[in-house]
């Protein structure tokens, strides 16, 4: 703008406009069209021009504003789209108004916009505006800064991921012979780690081994950090890293609007400076010149869970870090209650950092103050940190035993997390392998699919992956794995059904509402037909190679540490039915049922007779003395004897001996009504009678136990009847000895027996004008109480006066 007055000019003329579009616009809402369109049918055509005239000005203006942004516009083909899409407008309209601002505020001297050349990188100040709440800064609706890169991401590339390095510096393998394709487990080509040779080889500075006091880090507050984000400044800062001996490192990741994600900030510190490096940048690639400190391994690099750190470097910048220190090990092997940096940053430098910032969108620029200054503190404090750790590791070392070395264990933990290769992110539509696959995905999170549902999951879950590579959003951009599930449930088969179980609803997931709908129409129809949820996932476990563990010793079951962090990409595989270690033979009941068995789901008959038919002996003294008895003494096998069972002391002194006497006494009577002696039948006598007299011969007749287990069912219909009576006779007898006992207790109480005297009423005191004051005087006789029959019964409850509101009137007549 060439000077206030034109611009003064140009804000009255374009607010005008505004006001008569405005009042237009309520004048037009405030009208019944519908009514009118129906009253007058000339009016129709009129209208559907001006709505097909106001449709095209929207589209022209929509796709001007997102122009250069990445955003994609909303779809418009006639009026009732504008409610659908009601969302992508209002996304376009925001960045639109930030545009603006950001103009204004260029304009008015807040931010000044110089060249690159012209920068000051030496020190960055942030935008001054008023502090936000860190939840203020997460998932920001900004235009996408990878669609300005120099090498745009791709999210359907199937052939195995080229490291970008360029050069190989600090190497021993030369770059050509470092990158050579192999096979791993999964059976997918891979390139090998290009500096393989060099972390296994690598030779920590003797620094790292010495116990010397901490170096103080320098105070938070009164110092700041340099901005990198030109080459210049880049280069410059190169040159300082050179002259270090350690460093310590930081990443800050976006992952909600990328489909593989995006390093978004880097941070690096020595003992005298901090540098915040921006990663969006067109020209991140050349940050690979970072890659001659990273390798050398002169130079120790100091990382907190740098897991993923080196994915995401090797993914985005071509970097790899040779002379790595994690702290999250050490902080392991020192086995400190947490393990978190905030931790390490307040147990060892006194300092509280804003972790609520770590989830804030790193995207944003220019970065406010306090997301500025928490990036910062990440590594200002972290080689004081190690400072105090390496130092306890050292006195908790144990040198004299083979793995006593602490610093050891933590640099070769450090060395396979640095071995890590990043891998595309492939989909696999029949198995559902990889982390991202819909086999790993139930795995996780068991549920029970029909196969309509189960068609309906897979083909949802394919689909929402494939928009999300389309339009470079995550997974839970596009739908969240709660939704995901709920579709697969409820299967709706119209838009309100299917938006209702889909919340929460996302702006592009509205906008392809329809698309999808028909992906489940298509899928419920084709899985009546389709496989089995559990046949499925049985198969594909044995398809993945997976091999049985019922026979291998559970030391060699569990995973080590090892073998945790050997590759971070290789799903983890496993069934749903076979989760628990089993065996083919017990040690109780001998072999167990077929493996098959209760796989196919056999139905076995269930019994009629449940009755006990196998003739086991009489539980006397002998069974237990004798040696050689035993439940079956043809078994094939010999079992294993655990020998004798290990008593504590306590119970041995409790044990009684031959000398001691006991009295067992009953306390408080009898709990239980004692039954009367029931003669057994003469069948059952003769059969006690037959075992009695082979038990004591020392002879058991299986014959006879048999049949006195086995009793028929007449007999024990009989007995059962038998009993019944009785219990009905005694219940009979018991209800008139109460009777009798409440009638003789009623005639010694009230005096009514026919034995009584008649009452003289004439020569009765007078019972209205009796001396009260005599009535509770102690050691008088008690009045007589007429009425006394008549108090006994049972009082009701008093009725209570509820007051009725409003007005109340008697009517005379």
């Amino acid at each position: 703008m060439a000077s206030d007055g034109m611009f003064k000019s140009i804000q009255d003329s374009i607010s005008a406009c505004l006001v008569d579009t405005t009042r237009t616009a309520g004048q037009i809402a405030g009208e019944d069209l519908a009514f009118q369109r129906s009253s007058n049918p000339s009016i129709g055509p009129l209208l559907d021009t001006q709505n097909t005239r106001l449709l095209n000005i929207a589209r022209v203006l929509i796709e001007s504003a997102v122009a250069g942004t990445g955003i994609s516009p909303p779809e418009l083909p006639n009026a009732e789209a504008v409610d659908d899409g009601w969302r992508g407008i209002v996304d376009v309209v925001d960045n639109l108004l930030e545009r603006a601002d950001a103009c204004l505020d260029e304009y008015t001297g807040v931010i000044k916009r110089t060249n690159p050349t012209q920068k000051d990188t030496s020190k960055y100040t942030p935008l001054l505006r008023k502090q936000k709440p860190a939840k203020a800064y997460q998932d920001q609706n900004i235009p996408k800064p990878q669609l300005l890169f120099n090498t745009i991401p791709t999210n359907n590339e199937t052939a195995p991921f080229i490291p970008l390095l360029r050069t190989k510096p600090n190497a021993i393998v030369p770059l050509e012979q470092s990158l050579d394709l192999f096979i791993p487990e999964d059976g997918l080509k891979e390139y090998k780690h290009p500096y393989e040779t060099e972390i296994n080889q690598a030779r920590y500075p003797p620094s790292t081994y010495l116990k010397v006091d901490p170096i103080p880090f320098l105070p938070f507050e009164s110092t700041t950090a340099t901005y990198v984000d030109t080459p210049e400044a880049m280069l410059a800062m190169l040159a300082e890293l050179k002259t270090a001996k350690e460093i310590a490192v930081d990443l800050e990741h976006h992952d909600t609007h990328s489909y593989i994600g995006l390093v978004s900030l880097m941070q690096i510190s020595t003992r005298e400076k901090d540098w915040v490096i921006d990663t969006l940048k067109p020209w991140r690639e050349d940050l690979q010149v970072l890659n001659e400190v990273f390798t050398d391994p002169q130079i120790l690099k100091v990382f907190h869970g740098a897991t993923m750190d080196m994915i995401w470097l090797q993914r985005d910048l071509g970097l790899y870090v040779v002379g790595l220190f994690d702290t999250y090990h050490a902080s392991r092997l020192l086995g400190y209650p947490k393990k978190s940096l905030a931790y390490l940053l307040t147990r060892f430098a006194k300092f509280n950092a804003e972790k609520e910032y770590q989830l804030a969108d790193w995207r944003i620029r220019p970065l406010p103050e306090r997301m500025f200054n928490y990036a910062r503190s990440d590594t200002h404090f972290l080689l004081y940190v190690y400072d105090n750790m390496r130092n306890e590791l050292i006195d908790k070392s144990m040198l004299s035993q083979a793995d006593g070395n602490l610093v050891d264990a933590v640099l070769e933990d450090s060395k396979k997390e640095a071995l890590q290769r990043y891998e595309r992110p492939f989909y696999d539509t029949e198995r559902g392998s990889g982390p991202t696959g819909w086999y790993y995905m139930l795995v996780r999170t068991p549920a029970l699919f029909t196969k309509e549902q189960f068609a309906v999951f897979r083909a949802v879950h394919h689909w929402r992956d494939s928009l999300a590579r389309k339009e470079d959003e995550s997974l839970n951009a596009i739908m969240s794995k709660t939704a995901l599930f709920n579709i697969a449930r409820e299967m709706p088969m119209d838009m309100p059904s299917l938006l209702g179980c889909s919340h929460p609803i996302s702006a592009i997931l509205r906008l392809h509402a329809g698309e999808l709908l028909g992906k489940i129409r298509q899928a419920k129809i084709a899985g009546a037909h389709g496989p089995e949820m559990k046949e499925l996932l049985d198969s594909q476990s044995s398809a993945f190679g997976e091999k049985s563990i019922s026979n291998k010793p559970l030391g060699s079951i569990v995973p080590t540490m090892n073998s945790m962090v050997s590759r971070q990409t290789i799903p983890l595989r496993r069934s749903l039915s076979d989760t628990t270690l089993r065996t083919n033979n017990s040690h109780f009941w001998g072999s167990t049922f077929l493996d098959g068995a209760s796989q196919k789901g056999t139905k076995y008959p269930r019994p009629q007779n449940l009755r006990l038919a196998l003739p086991l002996p009489q539980l006397t003294a002998e069974i237990f003395t004798s040696t050689s008895s035993g439940l079956n003494n043809t078994a094939a096998e010999p079992l294993d004897q655990p020998g004798p069972r290990a008593e504590h002391q306590y119970v041995k002194d409790r044990k009684p001996t031959e000398s001691d006497v006991f009295v067992v006494k009953e306390m408080g009577g009898s709990r239980k009504r004692k039954s009367e002696q029931v003669e057994d039948p003469p069948e059952k006598q003769h059969l006690q009678h037959r075992a009695v007299s082979s038990i004591e011969a020392g002879t058991a007749d299986s014959q006879y136990d048999e049949m006195e287990i086995s009793l028929s069912v007449t007999d024990e219909a009989r007995l059962a009847r038998e009993k019944a009576e009785r219990r009905a006779e005694r219940k009979v007898q018991k209800k008139l000895e109460k009777e009798q006992r409440k009638a003789e207790e009623a005639q010694r109480l009230n005096g009514t027996n026919e034995e009584a005297e008649v009452f003289d009423y004439a020569s009765a005191p007078s019972v209205l004008h009796a001396n009260k004051d005599n009535v509770d005087r102690p050691g008088s006789k008690k009045p007589f109480q007429p009425y006394s029959k008549s108090l006994d019964a049972p009082k009701s409850m008093r009725k209570s006066n509820k007051e009725i509101a409003g007005k109340s009137i008697t009517f005379r007549s």
